[in-house]
């Protein structure tokens, strides 16, 4: 063969080559990163094994496939006859479609790839800059958040020690207790978003006992696993922060079955400790329709927050028994007018509220938060990197409009909200409330440039002082 040929059949090889390879569709490439599910027992590919795919996308694993061929090897039935009964119809593999959607898949472990802490050791923020960091976010508490600071630093320090040392550190679980409106949530919020960690909130009021209505225990790792877009090994580095834990205290003077209480406590023992738990795949509940994969909770940090009301009640009640009688005793009302009471609270008084000590043992770390003053309320208003203030002054900016609130009318809401008892949550209510007609009438007109919202406005004794563009703006005093 001449090199002409030669050449010509090279080039030929190369187009045909060439023409064989396709581009692979984006969601073939997004389905390789998630495990097969089988179809009938919904077990992952790296719990049941090797799949055997039939048409239509359906995975089936090699336990259930051999089931299938021993029970239709021992049955009786001649299937050649049911085919021609009416009424029966046997199942189309073509009416079946995969029915998993991607929130319920696993992803693929790859193979030979070492666990990666979620947070490197070394570029790891140490407490008080983690402490400085939530000090933009959080006004106040500040007992909270050095405790925090402290408590999440030594956690993911022992996530990345984990098989350095033999030495096994224990984890460093935390209970919040503080009244409604303090801060528990948002703190873990600010915290999760620093650290960008997977994080899943959950409440504790629709906990109950397995095989009741509501919510397994199981479901709040099963929300961390969807926070983590279902890696498991980046769910296993997570936080889990429990809120309204208080509502799953032992229920006194009752007869009936407490399935939403002590029990769901004895439930979550296992998840505080760290265990191997089988969770669902996005869903709440275990079904025959959902796919589980195992998560072990040895290395996910849990945080418990709750209001626990009438534990100040607990709390006087102890004070004042240790010295009742006597020259030393303590008077009845001396904690009474005591707003730092619940900084006196101890293991007993929670389990006199009705948690278990097995539980208790179990959150090593117990801290409080104040209540808000009125001082406090103002500095949340307009300090925070994202205050309530500087929210609406932004949306105003858009309009090419600026707002401004004098003293006063700070003080006057911070004032309004401490009637409403219900702490910074009481501010946004407000605000939206006196905020409305401005924010509605103000993009009607072009000409307005300058707002200034005043005490006399908010006690509703005046109006906010509008000037137009182009006029002098009147200062605040």
């Amino acid at each position: 063969m001449s090199d002409q040929e030669n050449k010509n059949v090279n080039e030929v090889e190369t187009v045909e080559k060439a023409e064989a390879v396709t581009v692979e569709p984006t969601d073939k490439k997004e389905d390789d990163e998630y495990e097969k599910v089988c179809f009938v027992c919904r077990r992952p590919e790296s719990v049941a094994g090797k799949m055997v795919d039939l048409p239509n996308n359906i995975s089936v694993c090699s336990d259930c496939m051999q089931k299938s061929f021993d029970a239709m090897n021992n049955s009786q039935l001649d299937l050649s006859q049911l085919m021609n009964m009416p009424g029966i119809q046997f199942m189309n593999l073509s009416d079946l479609e995969q029915s998993v959607p991607k929130k319920q898949k696993i992803k693929k472990k790859k193979e030979g790839e070492k666990k990666q802490p979620l947070v490197d050791i070394h570029k790891l923020p140490a407490p008080h800059k983690i402490k400085a960091r939530l000090d933009e976010y959080v006004v106040g508490q500040e007992y909270a958040k050095k405790a925090m600071s402290v408590a999440v630093y030594n956690h993911y320090k022992r996530v990345a020690a984990d098989t350095m040392d033999d030495i096994e550190i224990e984890k460093s679980n935390m209970l919040m207790i503080g009244p409604t409106g303090s801060g528990k949530t948002y703190l873990v919020k600010t915290l999760a978003r620093l650290l960008d960690v997977p994080l899943a909130i959950t409440d504790a009021t629709s906990l109950t006992e397995a095989g009741y209505i509501g919510d397994d225990i199981e479901s709040v790792v099963s929300k961390l696993l969807a926070a983590a877009d279902n890696d498991v090994e980046k769910a296993e580095q997570g936080i889990i922060f429990i809120d309204e834990i208080d509502k799953i205290a032992k229920k006194k003077n009752t007869n009936q079955r407490d399935v939403s209480g002590e029990s769901v406590q004895q439930g979550m023992l296992k998840l505080l400790e760290g265990s191997d738990v089988e969770v669902p795949v996005g869903a709440n509940s275990k079904n025959a329709m959902v796919p589980l994969t195992t998560v072990n909770t040895k290395n996910i940090l849990f945080i418990c927050g709750g209001a626990f009301p009438n534990l100040e009640g607990i709390i006087k009640e102890r004070l004042t028994k240790q010295a009742s009688i006597g020259f030393g005793a303590d008077l009845k009302d001396k904690y009474n007018k005591d707003k730092s009471i619940l900084e006196k609270v101890q293991t007993e008084d929670l389990r006199s509220f009705g948690m278990i000590p097995e539980f208790l043992g179990r959150l090593p770390i117990v801290f409080t938060l104040k209540g808000l003053d009125e001082d406090m309320l103002v500095k949340i208003l307009k300090e925070p990197r994202n205050a309530i203030l500087k929210q609406y002054q932004k949306l105003l900016a858009l309009d090419e409009v600026n707002l401004e609130f004098d003293e006063g009318a700070l003080r006057a809401i911070a004032k309004k909200a401490m009637e409403k008892d219900t702490g910074a949550r009481a501010l946004r209510a407000i605000i939206e409330e006196f905020m409305l007609d401005i924010m509605y009438e103000i993009p009607k007109d072009d000409s307005i440039g300058h707002v200034v919202i005043t005490k006399e406005y908010i006690e509703r004794n005046g109006g906010p002082i509008i000037t137009l563009r182009g006029q002098e703006v009147p200062k605040l005093q």
